[in-house]
Parts: structure tokens; sequence; C-alpha cells
């Protein structure tokens, strides 16, 4: 986002909410309802989603939709080189659709891999996406529950979303984020390139700037793999600006009984963090009390939504196009060993904003499972 964007009104991000392991998940057969019945809220607290404890593991596929074209302002360091990982925020830019698909009748189509391990069974896949729709156009809300998805070789089916879709608006931004099971066509559809195209988000240039991109969260079993507690929770949620430390707030995800000496991971799906503008951290805390600070490499501790799509600090899977920074669209999978070195059955992860706002999507959580 701009550096002069309005600061967004407080907002409780998760108010100390406590989630159990054996909250039933949602009935995965229900039929998905036409973009017009779905409906729409500033405002969607964090629940969880999808729960199991099973030998296997979670992983996703992600890319951004629109990327930089041309600088607008002269501080701006030069497009090429902000995607190939520079600091920058996209409301210094002229955004444009990222198209790889060569097909006249789409726009912003992106790829990228879905590496499910040969010989797993998918349990359960969700697709989330999302997008500013006010730029240097505006872009019609009607349109946010749907998506064209491209299977590994197949050809376009339209997806629906089937939940309420987060629609907050405020004087710089008009932000969503929906969120479809498909967990069908991942099945059918395997491990792979999936293309995603036809998200619902502006182009052109403005202060907050343009913004968007989706993410393929998929959870698996293998009969191979450790025993493990699968956790997906989702909302849409509004950080506000310059939230600090002292505003920061909680999520407590409880019934993990994870043993000393566990590994796990931790996903985060985040909107408009901006590369270089600091402020923005992620902390885990267990029940021994000891506090860990999440970040890695390409994620600094307080500039930890800073516009990258990375697993442990690194690219993981292949993404067409392969941009390092993102500009506005995180998503994230963090190293949790270190907060699980004395057993957990308790989690609480505290999210502070940076200077600017920004808004929240998913959070996904693997730890090893007692047996």
């Amino acid at each position: 986002m701009g550096s002069s964007r309005r600061i967004l009104g407080t907002v409780g991000l998760l108010s100390c909410l406590t989630l159990s392991a054996l909250v039933p998940v949602a009935d995965a057969a229900a039929p998905a309802p036409a973009p017009s019945a779905v409906r729409e809220s500033p405002r969607v607290p964090f629940t969880q989603r999808y729960q199991a404890v099973q030998h296997g593991g979670v992983v996703r596929a992600s890319n951004s939709s629109i990327s930089c074209r041309s600088a607008e302002s002269p501080q701006a360091e030069p497009c090429p080189e902000v995607q190939k990982g520079a600091a920058g925020v996209n409301g210094d830019f002229e955004m444009f659709y990222d198209e790889v698909d060569k097909d006249p009748d789409t726009y912003n189509s992106t790829r990228a891999e879905l590496r499910v391990p040969r010989g797993a069974k998918v349990s359960y896949a969700r697709l989330y996406w999302g997008g500013n729709l006010r730029v240097g156009e505006q872009k019609p809300p009607e349109d946010n529950g749907r998506v064209l998805v491209a299977e590994p070789g197949g050809a376009y089916k339209a997806v629906l979303a089937d939940t309420v879709v987060g629609h907050h608006t405020d004087a710089g931004s008009d932000a969503y984020q929906a969120s479809a099971d498909v967990t069908p066509m991942v099945r059918k559809g395997g491990a792979g390139m999936w293309t995603v195209a036809q998200l619902n988000i502006a182009m052109g240039h403005s202060e907050v700037g343009a913004w968007g991109g989706w993410t393929l969260v998929v959870a698996y079993e293998h009969p191979q793999e450790p025993l493990r507690r699968i956790s997906l929770w989702d909302g849409f949620e509004s950080l506000a600006a310059g939230a600090g430390e002292a505003a920061g707030e909680t999520v407590e995800i409880a019934g993990l009984n994870a043993p000393a000496g566990s590994s796990g991971r931790a996903g985060v799906v985040a909107y408009d963090g901006d590369r270089g503008t600091l402020g923005d951290s992620l902390t885990v805390t267990a029940d021994s009390g000891r506090r860990i600070s999440i970040s890695d490499a390409e994620n600094p501790f307080n500039d930890v939504m800073n516009s990258t799509i990375t697993e442990f600090g690194r690219p993981s899977f292949v993404r067409q196009p392969e941009h390092m920074n993102n500009l506005g669209y995180d998503a994230d999978v963090f190293d949790l060993s270190p907060a699980l070195s004395g057993g957990a059955h308790t989690l609480n992860f505290r999210f502070t904003g940076e200077s600017q706002g920004q808004f929240l999507g998913v959070l996904f959580v693997q730890t090893d499972a007692r047996r």
C-alpha cells in the first residue's frame, strides 16, 4: 500500500479466540451456491474450517495475480528489481495483471505447483482468493465469489465461493477474500501445476495500490509419514494500522497434544503487507510461557508480512510468474519447531500490524501428535 494510506479504524483482529480441536468440520458435500447467493460481511472472525489427526501433512500452492508495470513514484526502485525482491510498495507503481495462459478470454491467470507426495490421498482441499477492487478502476463486488481453475493438464472450471465472503471497504481500499471447498477437484487433478484465473481485482495506480492472489491449501494422508495434527482456520480481519505491540491480538489454538521435541509448521495468508514497511510481527507462545518470534531469512521479525511466498524462508515450489516481491500478497509457511521444543497442548499466535495496516485471511498449522 502507499505510504500515505488513511489509517484503518481499530478492528479487533482475533479477540483472544479459543479454538478447540474438537470443533466439527463443515459439511464438505454441501453444494456451492451461486455468487449472488453468497453473503458478504466486512469482518469474518476466524473459525476452524478443518482439522484431522492422521499420518500425513499439509501442502499449498499459491501465487499473486497482479504485479508492477511501471513506477509512479520517483523514489521507487525499478519494477524489475522490485519483482526480484527489492523493497517496494504497490502504491508506488502502475499495476497490471499477470497472464500466463495466453487465452484471450481470461485475465490475470497465474500458475503454481502443488506438491502432493506420491501415494498420498487428499483428505481436504480449499481454495482462497482475494484482492483490492478499488485502484485506478473500481471493480464490481458481484464477481468476488467466482474464479476459474484448471487442474494440471486440464481445462478451466468455474469455482464458486461456498461461505461468507469477507468484504471490507474504507476511504482507500475495497478489499475482499472468498473461498471454496475444492476437495473433489484436487483429488482428481492431483500434483502438478494448477492455474487460477479471473480473480476480481482492480488494475492501475492509487495511493493504496493494487494487490491480489490465491492459495490452495491441501491436507493429505500418507501411511509412511508421521502422525500429525492438521488444522485450518480462516476468516477476514483488518489488522489496524500502527497496532504495535500493545494492541496486538491473540489466537489461542488448543488441543494440539504435541510431544516435546515435535516439529511443526504454520502457514499464513495475508493481504496488503509491504516489503520494507516495518512494524508487523508474529509470535507464538506454548504452554511453557516461552515466547518465540516467528521469522526467517526472507521474513524478518519486524516485517514478517512482506509480500513473499516462501516456506522456511525460501521458495519451495514452481510458480509462473515467480516474483519474489509480490507487492501486497503473502502466503508463507514458517517453522514452528522452536515453539514446540517442550511440547504443547496450546499455542498462542500473536499478530501485530505494520504502520500501514493489513488484512489476515488464513492460518493453518501442522504439528506432530502423540501416538
